[in-house]
């Protein structure tokens, strides 16, 4: 028993000293802020739920907006967040933003999709990246997302610069 416990204590410590090691391998860089971009709007969207009905042995799935959320249709509101392309190429005109950054970290959706909302630019286009950005745009609400396209959207949208 003493064998095991020592064995599982040193195994413990190499461990840590393992993983300190790895991350004071890259002082000075400049590591990706997996900081969510939380605000009120933000908070808002992560409110929706869905109702579960049965229709002809199935399953429906309704999008549920709560009043708080409600309260933000048809208003021009501005979200920062990040990029989360549908198509290939550089620039979108189309695309999802979201509060994580989906694309840099493997784990960031291991709890469940962050909340994300469907852009459609005005007329300029965004060129992919990284870094959060700042759209400015109408929420609308989708009724019908299993027709296409997603429960919440920004229409009309421009980049705040």
């Amino acid at each position: 028993m003493k064998k095991t416990s020592i064995l599982a204590f040193i195994i413990t410590l190499f461990t840590f000293g393992m993983a300190k090691g790895q991350i004071g391998q890259f002082p000075g860089e400049n590591v990706p802020d997996h900081t969510p971009m939380m605000n009120s709007t933000w908070e808002a969207v992560d409110k929706m739920m869905y109702k579960v009905t049965t229709e002809n042995n199935k399953k429906v799935y309704t999008p549920h907006y709560p009043p708080v959320l409600k309260a933000l249709e048809n208003r021009v509101v501005e979200l920062p967040g990040y990029l989360v392309p549908l198509n290939s190429g550089r620039n979108h005109k189309t695309f999802m933003l979201s509060v994580l950054p989906v694309m840099q970290c493997a784990f960031c959706g291991s709890n469940g999709i962050p909340p994300m909302v469907e852009i459609f630019m005005k007329s300029e286009s965004v060129r992919f990246t990284e870094e959060p950005i700042k759209i400015k745009g109408k929420m609308v609400f989708n009724p019908e997302p299993l027709k296409g396209n997603a429960e919440i959207q920004i229409v009309d949208a421009v980049l705040v610069k």
